[in-house]
């Protein structure tokens, strides 16, 4: 598997350093400046969030070959990689079952070969449940900022031993705010679609959101923060400013 050549950048450090070139396009989309990541497949240039009566469908245009590159392997969970197409909302994180302002709501579909956080389904059709975390798939996450993750980055929100938040029903059961609700999403040449079951789309129009590409790691200690953003590839609005709205 090819692996994205890309040292780690922060996102304080992105947010100062990156072009914030960007414009709304007429259905609320981000239209992105081409050429801000290293390699095509992370090089966003659109994305947006369409609410349909009982659906959200979040779509991002890379520059070519969207989901070809994937993590290398390393053979154990703690220090391995994933690699992500991501949407940052500020839908509140209730909508989908967890807990209230727990933090930055965000769609995401990932790819990580050396662990498996969907237990409930398997996209690879082998009859194995716990050998998927290879094939792109979807989570809802919830991303706080966490400086031990590197300055100004974020982090998967961890779940404090002996705390009881508010899970969604396909909470995968790691001690984190994520779920695994087994959405699947469509990758083909320059797209990266997925579209999300949601009772009240309609009324969630006009609600902020961007556009991310990152790697995240596992500590190598597997204790929190366990899950990091260490390395952002791409952000639609150059500056994580959410400048587009659903509609």
């Amino acid at each position: 598997m090819k692996k994205a050549l890309i040292t780690p950048i922060f996102l304080i450090f992105l947010f100062t350093s990156l072009s914030t070139t960007q414009t709304i396009a007429n259905n609320g989309g981000i239209n992105a400046k081409k050429g801000n990541a290293k390699l095509a497949e992370f090089d966003i240039v659109h994305a947006n969030i369409e609410a349909g009566d009982n659906w959200l469908t979040f779509k991002m245009r890379v520059s070519n070959k969207a989901g070809q590159s994937k993590p290398t392997p390393i053979g154990k969970l703690e220090g391995s990689e994933a690699f992500s197409y991501v949407w940052p909302t500020k839908i509140d994180s209730s909508a989908v079952g967890f807990d209230k302002d727990q933090g930055v709501l965000a769609m995401v579909i990932a790819s990580h070969p050396d662990f498996d956080d969907t237990p409930l389904f398997d996209e690879n059709g082998d009859g194995d449940l716990e050998n998927d975390g290879t094939v792109w798939h979807s989570h809802w996450v919830v991303l706080v900022p966490d400086d031990v993750c590197g300055k100004g980055a974020l982090k998967v929100q961890d779940i404090p031993a002996g705390a009881t938040p508010k899970l969604p029903l396909t909470w995968p059961g790691l001690p984190l705010l994520i779920d695994s609700p087994g959405y699947s999403p469509v990758i083909d040449g320059k797209q990266v679609l997925v579209r999300v079951p949601f009772r009240n789309a309609k009324e969630l129009k006009g609600i902020a959101f961007d556009g991310v590409t990152s790697g995240l790691r596992i500590n190598e200690s597997a204790h929190a923060p366990l899950f990091c953003v260490v390395n952002v590839f791409d952000v639609a609005s150059g500056d994580l400013s959410f400048p587009g709205k659903i509609e």
